[in-house]
């Protein structure tokens, strides 16, 4: 009864979750939504990436009431959202990872919050590990050719790197107070539906990674604050789905330069490319000549990886292409036409109710 009531009145928040590969972490999170989420009228709508693992069977088996989509194809994490977005009812969107789980009632504080402040557009949480430290990749401040520059020499990496070599990453600020940021990333991200439509979702050249700082972009143009609050605090586990560091690298790489391209003039974009491209390399000689001289197996890996980045650059020095959606995926399809084929078409009535709004 319960249910029913929910699918025929319209809810405040539509929780979006892409999955991939990530079975018994997204079960668990579909249990902690369910559990902690107790004040806010919501609906689930999960899209599965055409995971191999059982995923698509395990969320029908255990969760029966919520509404699974589950693709033939991996359309990525942009493609993924605006396909569900077109089901989705509610008059916000939360954007939430499969590798998190929902503590203290975390999106019925971040729905209050947002209610509270409607003028901001977008609205965060906090994220933490698994052991309660602090995961600071909820937020992030916009790339400049500067921490493009701290990246790509690894100055952010300095312990305790401050605002100067870490802009990005807002310094040693501990999420512990509301602020407004650059960038709320996709892994825990509500925004209006309105403000959604506007923007047309994510840009559907990003496959993954970088579209949630091209949407904040394009967000604040139109006048959106995205802001972070640590009243709603979740875990998120992180890189759950690409256990391969090589390739998780080589797809940052391919976003990141994406969203030079898409923001900046020829003259930042050139430069930035540069700096993108002396990353691997400067990591390759750094690591491979430590292995050498210490005879550290660990170093030795890295150097390894860092050398794959380098030799499969063809798939990210121009941001996102053919060749590297092919690769992420895992096949050869590539067509907008084989993207809608591949899933599970919306109903008349959900394509009529995208479109009216």
């Amino acid at each position: 009864m319960r249910d029913a009531i929910y699918r025929a009145v319209e809810p405040d928040i539509s929780i979006i979750i892409v999955s991939y590969n990530t079975r018994a972490m997204t079960l668990e999170c579909i249990r902690s939504v369910l559990a902690q989420t107790t004040t806010v009228l919501h609906e689930v709508i999960v899209f599965d990436n055409a995971s191999t693992d059982g995923s698509p069977e395990a969320i029908r088996a255990n969760f029966p009431q919520i509404e699974l989509i589950a693709s033939r194809e991996n359309l990525g994490f942009a493609g993924a959202n605006n396909i569900a977005a077109m089901r989705a009812r509610g008059r916000r969107f939360l954007l939430l990872n499969p590798d998190t789980v929902i503590l203290n009632h975390a999106i019925d504080r971040l729905h209050e919050f947002a209610d509270a402040n409607p003028r901001l557009g977008i609205w965060g949480g906090r994220t933490v590990l698994s052991d309660g430290r602090l995961n600071p990749g909820s937020c992030w401040g916009d790339a400049t050719l500067w921490s493009i520059f701290c990246f790509a020499t690894g100055l952010t990496n300095l312990k305790r790197s401050s605002a100067v070599f870490n802009p990005e990453g807002y310094g040693g600020w501990k999420r512990d107070s509301i602020r407004a940021v650059d960038i709320v990333t996709g892994c825990f991200l509500l925004i209006d539906r309105e403000l959604w439509k506007q923007l047309d979702g994510f840009d559907p050249e990003f496959f993954m990674y970088g579209e949630e700082a091209d949407l904040c972009r394009r967000a604040r143009k139109l006048g959106a604050c995205p802001t972070i609050t640590p009243a709603a605090t979740i875990i998120h586990y992180g890189q759950s789905s690409e256990p391969d560091q090589a390739e998780q690298r080589i797809k940052v790489l391919a976003g990141r330069i994406t969203l030079l391209r898409h923001h900046n003039s020829a003259a930042t974009i050139l430069a930035g490319k540069m700096l993108y491209m002396m990353l691997p390399l400067l990591r390759l000689i750094a690591y491979g000549t430590a292995g050498l001289v210490s005879g550290r197996s660990d170093f030795r890996e890295k150097a390894r990886d860092w050398r794959h980045v380098w030799q499969h650059r063809q798939r990210w020095v121009n941001g996102w292409n053919s060749i590297g959606v092919r690769s992420a995926r895992g096949n050869l399809r590539n067509t907008v036409s084989d993207e809608i084929a591949a899933v599970e078409r919306p109903s008349g009535d959900a394509l009529s109710r995208s479109r009216q709004g």
